[in-house]
């Protein structure tokens, strides 16, 4: 058949609109599959520089408080012990000195100081004050405290870790530099960890820095044997231990009347029944992690919460109302 002018310009017209929509579709799935190539590729890279961001370091800078520190140790609840250890070793230190003074021989002496003990017994308060008594002997200069711990001084990259522990150490020159659960810089089970880097740049600094800094590392008893077990140079350095025992159920009560006399607030009176009530059970009743005295702040603070919950809405409220934690706020914080 023989096809026509028009007939021939209407086929080519066709094809031309059919190869133009084919190369349309081949070019859109090579862009598609660039895009979400590219979406993948944005979104694996967001993970892994999520992944290697480090966690926030912690470092508290606490400026000595002005008062008397021996007084302040000794209206600490509880912690008889402790307390009977930091005054023997504050005496030693007086005597040395007048011993010096007159020109006799004093034994090389370390200020440095394993604290031992569960969560929430006290150290890190007594820590500070510590570092104050040290200033009143004129061991130190400015007395304060650095608090820490494995992440203010381990790095997630080679070669950065000491850098990181220098320049908190430098921060507690003429001060104490405390180390929470300062075994954590020795893991069980890591073969390859860079706290060991952290352990002797620090070991290093507390030597050249011997007259300007005083560390003072604290944890759980077992965990502290461990870590100090791990490093002759830590063996050599820490030698004077003072353990921290739990908070008695008596002890934990005095501590809760503690949070509302300084905070303005009474309790009822069979409301303070429960409270010794359950004090008592979670004494008896405590794991390794109980928090003694956390435990009982975190009660006082759900406690308050709770009677603001209780008056949510309410005006005019009277003076006893405003201050009195009930039984029913010691219910809610006990939850």
């Amino acid at each position: 058949m023989k096809l026509t002018g028009k007939q021939l310009t209407i086929i080519v017209v066709a094809i031309a609109f059919i190869v133009m929509a084919i190369f349309t579709m081949v070019v859109g799935t090579e862009e598609d599959g660039k895009s979400s190539e590219n979406t993948d590729q944005t979104e694996q890279t967001t993970k892994q520089d999520e992944d290697n961001k480090e966690k926030p370091d912690s470092v508290v800078v606490n400026e000595p408080l002005e008062g008397d520190p021996y007084k302040e140790l000794d209206e600490l609840i509880g912690l008889g012990a402790v307390k009977d250890e930091v005054k023997s070793l504050a005496n030693f230190v007086k005597l040395q000195k007048q011993r010096q003074d007159k020109g006799l021989k004093t034994p090389k002496l370390s200020y440095h100081l394993v604290f031992t003990g569960s969560p929430g017994t006290g150290k890190t308060t007594v820590a500070r004050i510590v570092a104050r008594i040290y200033k009143d002997l004129g061991i130190l200069k400015k007395g304060h405290t650095v608090e820490t711990d494995r992440s203010g001084l381990v790095a997630n990259y080679v070669g950065q870790t000491a850098t990181k522990t220098n320049a908190v150490v430098d921060s507690a020159l003429n001060g104490v530099l405390f180390i929470d659960e300062a075994y954590a810089l020795v893991p069980e089970n890591a073969s390859q960890d860079y706290g060991q880097e952290a352990i002797s740049t620090l070991l290093k600094r507390m030597e050249d820095d011997r007259d300007k800094l005083v560390v003072i590392i604290a944890g759980y008893t077992n965990e502290m044997k461990r870590f100090i077990d791990s490093n002759p140079g830590l063996q050599s350095r820490f030698n004077r231990y003072i353990n921290f025992p739990d908070y008695t159920a008596d002890e934990l009560v005095d501590i809760f009347k503690m949070y509302m006399k300084r905070n303005e607030y009474t309790i009822a009176e069979d409301a303070e029944e429960m409270l010794e009530e359950k004090l008592n059970y979670a004494v008896e009743h405590k794991d390794r992690n109980f928090g003694n005295a956390r435990y009982v702040r975190n009660v006082f603070e759900k406690a308050i919460q709770a009677q603001a919950n209780r008056f949510s809405g309410k005006k005019g409220l009277n003076e006893r109302q405003l201050t009195e934690i009930t039984v029913e706020d010691l219910e809610a914080a006990f939850k």
